[in-house]
Parts: structure tokens; C-alpha cells; sequence
């Protein structure tokens, strides 16, 4: 189940695609990480599933790094449903309300619709009225490190299951999100930097960008139980440039993550042990993520975590053994 050969885009294209987005100043160079990444992304799903104009269902699109490379790869008579659940006051240093609104304005705007909500059965609402989005018009439905986001672990399953209906028969989901491995030492600390993020908002509300870790072989999983199979899946080292591995482990050896843990479970007197076991596997975390950027001489020397992705289709002879049903 390797990657395909033939490429979607080219690397070349992530300059110009950086262009696209609203950049602060000096921040060129990191626009040009983001499209790169997600170039490589898209290409090991291949030319046959996001084409000259395909419709692409995008989401959890955030401030449209991959919007954007999805919408240079389906060309003019393609376009891309980007959906994501955030407020438009979300984000930094650009909103996303921002963020959008400058792609919009850019030559690829017209191939993009932003919606506000999740694509799931129920009404959303969305940034164009006048249209309406059609059940089952989808040739591709795209899940770009966004289920790290979801606040409850059900979410998946339901968008899944939803999706199972959603696009045109044929039509595939591709899922790209984080591996849990660490190819390059110097990812090291990304990797401990999320399970420890990962741990302290399993046990408090909160809008941090991690709310559930998901491995891979756990998306797997669910997609399987969901009548999806996997048609093949690669992984990834991503390139020094991409910093998002920096900015995840900055976030928790930080002296802010250490008073996020105080704030984090209830402290009355029934869940206090319970309580003093989990500050002290925080505490111990955040240590392991400060031995590690030590190992590596500090934290700009930090790389992101490889990224698992995946392209599923429907299993034409799934059968529910589990007993799960229909949601």
C-alpha cells in the first residue's frame, strides 16, 4: 500500500502558494514550510484522487494552509468546500476570519467556499447563502492534521460514518495527521510535548489546539468500523522549516503549562488524590519534554513529529460485526 509515483504538485509551487496567505512581516519563509508540507501531503495521495477539477470536501480548513494547495492542484473548474467549526475571531496572529478573506481576495478565491460548522447532516451555516451544498457531490473528502482538534473522541467516528454517505460513489477520504514517531531525534520533543498537551486537556476544557490524540492505527481503526478500507498510506519526516514542532513544545516548557496543570482537574476533596496523580505525571511529562530539548541543544533545534497519511474507500463488502449499528 505505498504512495503513488506521479505528483500532484510540484515543490516548486510553494512560493507562489504562499503568496496566497496573509503574511505577517519576515513571514514568507514560513509560509513556504507550510505549503511545502502540505504539498507532500496531497502528492503521496496522488493525481488520481485530487485532480483538475475536482470538488474537494476540506475539513477543519483553519486559516487555509492547505485550502489553499488543494485549490492550485484542482485548478479554475475545480473548488473546495472548506469547512471549519471555529469562531472567526479564532487565531493569531491573523484571525481566521482574516486569513480567509485575504485567500478569497487572491487569484484562487473563487475556487473556494468557506462554510462555518461541520458538514454533517444536520444545518451549518456558511459564508455563501445563496448555495446550498449538495449530499453525495464530494470526489474526495480531505482530513488535514485536524482530528487532533476534535474535543470528544466520538467525533470521528460520526464524521466518518457521515462521509461513508456524503461524497460520490467512488470517491475517497484522505486523512493526514500526526504519527507518534519520531524519525529525526530533534523530533523528539514534539513528540513528547503532545502526549504531555495531550494529557492535561483530557482532564479539563479548553480551546488549545491539541483536545485528543489519535494514533494512527487508531483512525485506522475507526474508519474500518465506519465501512471505509485503507487503500494505502505513507509516512513523512517533514523538513526543518515546518515549525509547528517547535511551537507545540515552546507551548509546554513554557512556565504558562506548568499553571495550566494547577487549573486543570477539580481539586475537592473526592477527586483530590486522583488529582495529585495526574499534576504529578503532568509535572513529570513537562520534564521529559525539557530533558529532551536539552539532548538536542535547545529548542530552535526542535523538528516536528512525522506525519502519517492515509486514502480510505468505501469497502464494498463491509459487514457490521461489531454491533455499533448506525449512529
Amino acid at each position: 500500500m505505498s504512495a503513488p509515483t506521479e505528483t500532484v504538485l510540484p515543490l516548486s509551487s510553494a512560493e507562489r502558494i504562499a503568496t496566497y496567505q496573509l503574511l505577517p512581516p519576515n513571514g514568507l519563509a514560513i509560509e513556504v514550510a507550510q505549503a511545502t508540507h502540505r504539498i507532500n501531503l496531497i502528492n503521496t495521495w496522488g493525481p488520481t484522487i485530487i485532480f483538475p477539477g475536482a470538488r474537494v470536501l476540506e475539513i477543519g480548513c483553519g486559516q487555509g494552509n492547505c485550502t489553499a494547495v488543494l485549490a492550485e492542484a484542482v485548478g479554475p473548474q475545480g473548488n473546495i468546500d472548506a469547512f471549519d467549526p471555529a469562531p472567526p475571531d479564532y487565531g493569531s496572529p491573523f484571525t481566521l476570519a482574516q486569513a480567509q478573506a485575504h485567500i478569497s481576495q487572491s487569484e484562487i478565491g473563487k475556487r473556494v467556499t468557506w462554510h462555518r460548522g461541520k458538514p454533517l447532516r444536520e444545518p451549518h451555516r456558511r459564508d455563501d447563502p445563496a448555495g446550498k451544498v449538495e449530499e453525495a457531490g464530494w470526489d474526495v473528502a480531505v482530513l488535514t492534521h485536524c482530528i487532533w482538534y476534535f474535543k470528544r473522541p466520538e467525533e470521528l467516528k460520526e464524521l466518518l460514518s457521515y462521509l461513508a454517505d456524503g461524497i460520490k460513489a467512488g470517491g475517497k477520504v484522505c486523512i493526514a495527521e500526526y504519527a507518534l514517531r519520531a524519525t529525526e531525534m530533534a523530533a523528539v520533543p514534539h513528540l513528547l510535548a503532545a502526549l504531555a498537551r495531550g494529557t492535561l486537556e483530557a482532564h479539563r476544557e479548553s480551546n488549545e489546539n491539541i483536545q485528543n490524540l489519535v494514533s494512527p492505527g487508531e483512525i485506522k481503526e475507526v474508519a474500518m468500523k465506519c465501512r471505509w478500507k485503507l487503500d494505502s498510506e505513507a509516512l513523512l519526516v517533514p523538513g526543518k522549516g515546518l515549525m509547528d514542532g517547535q511551537w507545540e513544545t515552546r507551548s509546554v516548557v513554557t512556565g504558562r503549562f506548568g499553571w495550566q496543570m494547577e487549573e486543570s482537574p477539580s481539586l475537592d476533596d473526592e477527586n483530590r488524590q486522583s488529582h495529585m496523580r495526574v499534576e504529578s505525571v503532568l509535572r513529570s511529562a513537562r520534564a521529559a519534554v525539557l530533558a529532551a530539548v536539552e539532548v538536542i541543544g535547545g529548542i530552535k533545534e526542535t523538528r516536528t513529529m512525522d506525519v502519517w497519511t492515509g486514502v480510505f474507500s468505501v469497502d464494498p463488502n463491509y459487514i457490521d460485526s461489531s454491533g455499533l449499528g448506525e449512529l
